[in-house]
């Protein structure tokens, strides 16, 4: 069952959490966010008209959020959502290496503050739609600086083959390096860059060695970040990769729909790296993981932060060669028992930890993109976080605040009663219930003991038959510093809670 956990203020406290820093995002959405003057939005409601724009931040952006008052009242659009003013923390167009530490401070700082309230100081002059601010709670990723001399192209080193050998002289380019030295702009950037290094390279290897190996860097980046990157070298986590890199091969080789990112018949790259249908390529989520990284650089071999993640890859390279460039007898020989129609139409697959959550259980736990709380002249921003939504009173609701921490099997709700006398506006509260989803996300009539979590499910997946696929995968645990062992696995099926490869789905 889901764990459940509650934690009383003592009602002689008066203060509250200050608000917390947050983040410029919208999924797949233009890089540009607009911000308005505030003196134009006061305007505009008067008058009734759309307010223009002043300006734009990039996603990415982290800013700490206040509330301005005007006339003793917080700024909203007319449905109650805040329109907020804000201090920028770190810019995401001008983000160095440094400011890494920068927003972990800013977060570190603004966690253990508290406030009487989250009135803006004098003097602020713009505002920003809440609803495109998250609290994300992450800071930029940088790869870190050369340490001593990298390999250079052609040297020798111990590679699985020669895509392989392209890959890490690709990590070890001056043209991968450049791929990150900006914060925004990383997927085109890291396109860009394969596309000068194989310029560089065209007299050494023939362009399809090149294009394949393109294909393969790729299809990889995309595999280890798709599947459970903490499951590293262990047989489910290797066996989870070769299912993503099925799925890609599948999309671009076995159906060619522009809708997934195949610009042609065999586009691996264009399909792997496609932000509508593998969002961590997603402008945003590229500022803050390792996914256009030059992770197999030579000198960072041994380095804490990347050491299972080269692992993970030198794990994974050899069945993702077969999966992309093998014979049909090759796939079929890596995923044991599987029909040989129902592997070809494999491309899809349901992640049910990383899809959207539903709490049956409580009912009255509802999501809050943005609103207002009140207690007397004070007013508190509540956005982009849970609430447990009490009584209702003149204007809205008693509430107190929800925190969910997912743990490997459950979720858990750990609730707060850190406003304490403050009301929600009523206008942002739907009280729907907490249904529509799931068990685990797998389907009625699955054996489970005990129900940790619920999840939504795709429309797509009662579309297709949910697959189980067998890998016989060198195991070296989630460490990838264990003794290698030899390891039999399934992953999907009908009734697995942690993936499911669904055949059939068009």
């Amino acid at each position: 069952m889901l764990i459940l956990a509650l934690v009383t203020s003592s009602p002689a406290r008066a203060d509250i959490p200050a608000a917390p820093v947050m983040t410029l995002y919208r999924f797949n959405g233009p890089v540009d966010v607009p911000y308005y003057a505030l003196g134009d939005v006061l305007a505009g409601a008067r008058a009734g008209a759309k307010t223009r724009v002043a300006g734009t931040l990039a996603q990415g952006t982290t800013v700490i959020p206040c509330l301005v008052l005007a006339a003793g009242k917080p700024v909203t659009d007319p449905g109650g959502a805040p329109l907020v003013g804000f201090t920028t923390v770190v810019d995401a167009r001008t983000a160095t290496p440094d400011s890494t530490a920068t927003v972990r401070d800013a977060l570190a700082r603004q966690r253990s503050a508290r406030v009487a309230n989250h009135h803006c100081a004098p003097g602020v002059r713009y505002l920003l739609d809440v609803r495109n601010l998250y609290a994300m709670e992450k800071a930029p990723f940088f790869d870190p600086p050369l340490r001593g001399e990298s390999r250079s192209a052609g040297s020798p080193t111990t590679t699985h083959s020669p895509r392989d050998a392209l890959i890490r002289d690709f990590h070890d380019s001056p043209q991968c390096a450049l791929a990150n030295t900006k914060l925004i702009g990383r997927r085109a950037a890291l396109a860009n860059a394969w596309a000068s290094f194989t310029e560089t390279q065209t007299t050494r290897w023939p362009a399809e060695l090149l294009a394949e190996a393109r294909d393969l860097d790729y299809s990889l980046r995309t595999a280890l970040y798709e599947g459970h990157i903490g499951r590293g070298c262990s047989a489910y986590g290797a066996c989870e990769r070769n299912v993503v890199v099925l799925s890609l091969r599948n999309r671009a080789h076995e159906r060619c729909f522009a809708r997934e990112g195949c610009s042609r018949s065999g586009d691996v790259t264009g399909v792997a790296s496609k932000p509508s249908q593998y969002n961590i390529w997603d402008e945003y989520l590229t500022q803050i993981s390792g996914l256009t990284a030059c992770y197999l650089r030579s000198d960072l071999a041994g380095h804490p932060d990347y050491v299972r993640l080269q692992a993970m890859y030198a794990q994974s390279v050899p069945d993702a060669e077969t999966i992309l460039f093998g014979t049909d007898a090759e796939r079929l020989a890596l995923f044991p028992g599987a029909s040989p129609e129902e592997l070809a139409k494999t491309a899809h697959y349901y992640h049910a930890p990383a899809m959207g959550k539903c709490f049956p259980g409580h009912p009255r736990v509802e999501y809050i993109s943005g609103a207002v709380a009140t207690r007397g002249a004070d007013y508190a921003l509540i956005a982009n976080t849970r609430v447990e939504v009490g009584d209702a009173v003149p204007g809205g609701y008693r509430f107190r605040a929800v925190r969910l921490i997912e743990h490997d099997a459950r979720d858990e709700l750990v609730i707060t009663d850190d406003y304490s006398g403050f009301v929600i506006d009523g206008r942002k509260i739907a009280l729907r219930g907490g249904g529509g989803c799931r068990p685990y996300g797998i389907p009625a009539g699955c054996s489970v003991a005990d129900i940790g979590r619920h999840r939504r499910v795709p429309h797509w997946l009662d579309a297709g038959t949910p697959i189980g696929l067998t890998c016989r995968i060198a195991s070296r645990g989630e460490s990838c510093a264990d003794p290698v062992r030899t390891e039999q696995i399934e992953v999907g099926g009908r009734c697995d809670t942690q993936m499911r490869p669904v055949s059939g789905v068009h």
